[in-house]
C-alpha cells in the first residue's frame, strides 16, 4: 500500500520542526496536518486509495512556525509558505519528503528512494539503463 509522509526538521536549532502546518493539495485541498514533537505528521499525508499517480504539492507554513520561535527576524520573513510541487507515478510505494528547512532556506529530496538504494533495495538498472 502506497503513503506519502514528510518530516520537517528546523537546521537552525539543530531539532525536529513540531507544530508546523502542512497541507496537501491536488486539484483542491486534500488535507490539512501539523507535525508533532519529531518533526512527523502523526498519520501519513495520503495513503491507500487516496494516493494515486498524479501531481502534488504540499505547502509548509514555514513563516507561522518561525514566528512562533520567537527568534528577531525581520517582517516580511524571507519565507513563509514553502510550496513544493512533485509528481507520484507508482501509487503503490512510499514516497517520503522531507525538508529541511530554517528562516532563510529549504532542502528537500525523495527519502525513500535513497534509503532503499542505500540497503540495495531498488534495481538502479530499471531506473537508469546503461
Amino acid at each position: 500500500m502506497g503513503r506519502l509522509t514528510t518530516h520537517v526538521l528546523d537546521t537552525a536549532t539543530g531539532k525536529p520542526a513540531a507544530g508546523l502546518k502542512i497541507e496537501v493539495w491536488g486539484a483542491k485541498l486534500i488535507k490539512t496536518s501539523h507535525t508533532n514533537g519529531d518533526g512527523r505528521a502523526d498519520a501519513p499525508l495520503l495513503e491507500g486509495d487516496a494516493l494515486k499517480v498524479g501531481e502534488y504539492e504540499l505547502k509548509y507554513f514555514a513563516g507561522d512556525y518561525l514566528r512562533g520561535l520567537g527568534l528577531n527576524l525581520k517582517e516580511p520573513l524571507f519565507l513563509d509558505i514553502v510550496p513544493i510541487r512533485f509528481g507520484l507515478s507508482d501509487a503503490s510505494q512510499h514516497y517520503r519528503l522531507p525538508l529541511l528547512l530554517s528562516p532563510f532556506g529549504f532542502s528537500t529530496y525523495r527519502g525513500s528512494y535513497y534509503l532503499l538504494r542505500f540497503y540495495g533495495l531498488v534495481n538502479l538498472s530499471a531506473i537508469y539503463p546503461h
